[in-house]
């Protein structure tokens, strides 16, 4: 069944996230890679990255983990990872075009890219335990993520939200990331508010700070 479950989504909400009226297309990054970096999850697999590769391949994966690939992924571009950088976007925004009307850059392009070989911002997901990385804010619409559909629940209730949770695991994995810092006191709680919009009562709105009771239609 694929109903409003996906094309709602997209019609209303995919234009407010991404601010499509400024810029298309949007860049949006794949939840599964979002959710098991916020949640933790990666500090408790220790799967490395080279049991997947070809037997044919030239060990570009050996000894990395799967938060390594990811990151590398994101630091070279080749998708997106949110936040991006270690600093407020608005905050960088309003930094390069200082820095363009001043003549230090040429454009806002190029001020990121100095910033990044100089190391005065850093991609996020390098330190995406620091808490000026942290995901702030979560507004679901008619998803009932808690519970139900998160998958790895426990981890969700424990480092996003700080809650009762069942989680039993040992983050000892074998094998540890190169590109991600770990930190040895793993965050909990990280989100400062969230944010549910639905028509039923649910595990999320009972777990959420605000709700917005929402009429709805099916097809």
């Amino acid at each position: 069944y694929v109903g409003q479950e996906k094309c709602r989504p997209i019609t209303g909400w995919l234009s407010l996230a991404n601010a499509l009226d400024w810029a298309r297309p949007p860049r949006t990054m794949i939840g599964t890679a979002y959710w098991y970096m916020h949640t933790d999850q990666w500090r408790f697999d220790g799967y490395a990255a080279d049991a997947l590769a070809s037997p044919l391949a030239d060990g570009h994966l050996t000894g990395m983990h799967t938060a390594d690939t990811i990151a590398q992924a994101a630091r070279l571009g080749w998708m997106p990872f949110y936040p991006q950088f270690d600093v407020n976007p608005l905050d960088l925004a309003d930094r390069a075009a200082a820095a363009v009307e001043a003549g230090q850059a040429a454009d806002a392009a190029s001020f990121v890219v100095d910033a990044l070989v100089s190391g005065d911002i850093t991609p996020a997901i390098s330190d995406v335990d620091a808490p000026r990385n942290w995901p702030r804010l979560l507004t679901l619409w008619r998803s009932n993520l808690m519970g139900s559909s998160a998958k790895g629940n426990e981890y969700f209730l424990k480092r996003l939200l700080g809650t009762h949770s069942n989680l039993m695991a040992s983050d000892e994995a074998a094998v540890r990331p190169t590109e991600v810092v770990w930190h040895d006191d793993i965050p909990e709680g990280k989100l400062d508010l969230l944010v549910s919009a639905d028509f039923r009562m649910t595990s999320t709105t009972l777990l959420s700070d605000v709700v917005f009771p929402a009429a709805t239609w099916y097809e």
